[in-house]
């Protein structure tokens, strides 16, 4: 949570009162926005994936451009947040920001490799903004091959970089809510809980109960179920 001087400071300088009160440990900023507005570009997108670990499911990619005057309040990393929060700052941002969620699919997946898939994600998110960036921060050391636009990776972005945090959470909940869906449909491995990801329930379900068309055909614990290894 920011603190409660916030509104005294203005957006753009909230966070980077809050990093100093923390040690610049806790919360994402804008200091990588503003460093690419100083270089000229105007118009920056965060971009960031959820759903490389997940045993089931898609990849799912999110960018976000910001408006730096109005940010939705609270803004994180999404893995730092409470799932009643990431709701409640996801309209929050749909209403303030421009954004794209896109996917690659259990098939591209096993057709590639995690990696690329995450990557056509990516590709895709930033291909659906409307208008175009002309900036790119990127979650991730690698910068998608097919993207075109002027770009910089963030290890740990979702950590830096208020709109890459803002890409984590749109991600974040777009994949769980497929994530819910799939488990009405398929149920007993815990997807609704555990997002596809490996725990004990979803492994348990995997010798128990089989391999649904959604499961990653690719990754070994599959795998090996798949083929008796």
């Amino acid at each position: 949570m920011r603190p409660f001087f916030c509104a005294a400071f203005g957006a753009p300088s909230c966070m980077r009162a809050a990093n100093a009160l923390s040690g610049g440990m806790d919360y994402p900023d804008l200091s990588l926005e503003e460093a690419a507005q100083a270089r000229g570009y105007t118009r920056i997108a965060g971009v960031d994936e959820v759903g490389r670990g997940p045993l089931a499911g898609p990849v799912t990619a999110a960018a976000v451009v910001l408006d730096l005057a109005d940010l939705p309040e609270g803004l994180n990393d999404s893995k730092k947040l409470t799932p009643r929060r990431r709701a409640a700052l996801e309209p929050e941002i749909m209403a303030r920001a421009s954004y794209a969620v896109a996917h690659a699919s259990v098939e591209e997946i096993d057709h590639h490799n995690i990696l690329r898939a995450s990557h056509l994600a990516m590709e895709r998110a930033v291909a659906a903004l409307d208008p175009q960036p002309d900036y790119l921060l990127i979650d991730g050391n690698l910068i998608p091959r097919a993207l075109h636009i002027p770009a910089e990776a963030v290890v740990k972005g979702d950590g830096r970089s208020l709109s890459i945090a803002a890409a984590s959470i749109l991600a974040k909940e777009a994949r769980d809510r497929i994530m819910v869906d799939l488990a009405q449909q398929f149920p007993g491995y815990g997807w609704e809980r555990n997002a596809g990801y490996p725990s004990k329930q979803h492994r348990d379900a995997l010798i128990k109960i089989g391999v649904t068309p959604h499961h990653r055909r690719s990754f070994k614990p599959v795998h090996k179920i798949l083929y008796q290894e």
